[in-house]
């Protein structure tokens, strides 16, 4: 049963690239690697926390109450995620600004809420809510890798936001910087738009590919 939620939610369903869900992050915030894996982390803390506590209690909700009581767990989590990114990482809760608070109304989490934690035990619904925020995480990671390469000529810019002025050092310049390589159709919203929708061909690429060799090899075995 784990394996079976942790493949569905990274891959079968992947909130960015099978349900597109939660667009408005995804599009705006993955203009880096930092910062997309930053937001990425962060749903998937609230997703796992809710999905447990939504699951604790379902019993005890009435069906007329459930949206609204769902939604105030996962805007309380929400401000503490909030209060922590402001206390210890000022600089990349700046750089995030609204979209911290945002995942209180991100699609995915009240979906999961509903579709999954509503119904399951405590620790699926946990186990279900953070793996669906890593695959979540990964697209945006992969997505903000491929605009800040593109764009920048980087990766890691704004490392220092998450560990201190000396993770300066870890940013990798693949264009020398004394270059000022910059492409700004990458770093914009459209850049975004053209990344995302090459990942999802990808993807449906490779799950077209796996189901002819899922075929072939049940053809294969129906002949022996």
């Amino acid at each position: 049963m784990s394996n079976e939620i942790i493949r569905n939610s990274i891959w079968k369903q992947n909130a960015g690239l099978v349900q597109i869900l939660g667009m408005c992050p995804v599009l705006v915030v993955s203009s880096n690697i930092v910062n997309g894996v930053s937001l990425g982390l962060a749903t998937s803390l609230v997703m796992l926390v809710s999905g447990a506590a939504i699951a604790a209690i379902r019993q005890f909700v009435p069906n007329e109450l459930r949206s609204p009581i769902f939604i105030l767990i996962i805007a309380a989590l929400v401000t503490v995620v909030d209060l922590l990114f402001n206390s210890y990482a000022h600089g990349l809760y700046v750089v995030l600004g609204i979209f911290i608070p945002l995942i209180t109304t991100n699609c995915i989490v009240l979906a999961r809420a509903e579709a999954f934690a509503s119904k399951n035990s405590v620790w699926d619904s946990a186990l279900d809510g953070f793996f669906m925020g890593i695959g979540l995480t990964l697209v945006l990671a992969v997505l903000g890798g491929m605009r800040e390469l593109v764009g920048k000529g980087t990766l890691l810019s704004g490392i220092d936001l998450v560990f201190g002025p000396k993770a300066q050092a870890w940013t990798i310049h693949i264009i020398p910087a004394d270059m000022h390589y910059q492409f700004l159709l990458a770093i914009l919203p459209p850049g975004a738009f053209i990344g995302l929708g090459l990942l999802i061909a990808v993807k449906t690429a490779m799950d077209k590919r796996l189901q002819a060799k899922a075929g072939l090899l049940a053809n294969v075995a129906a002949i022996h």
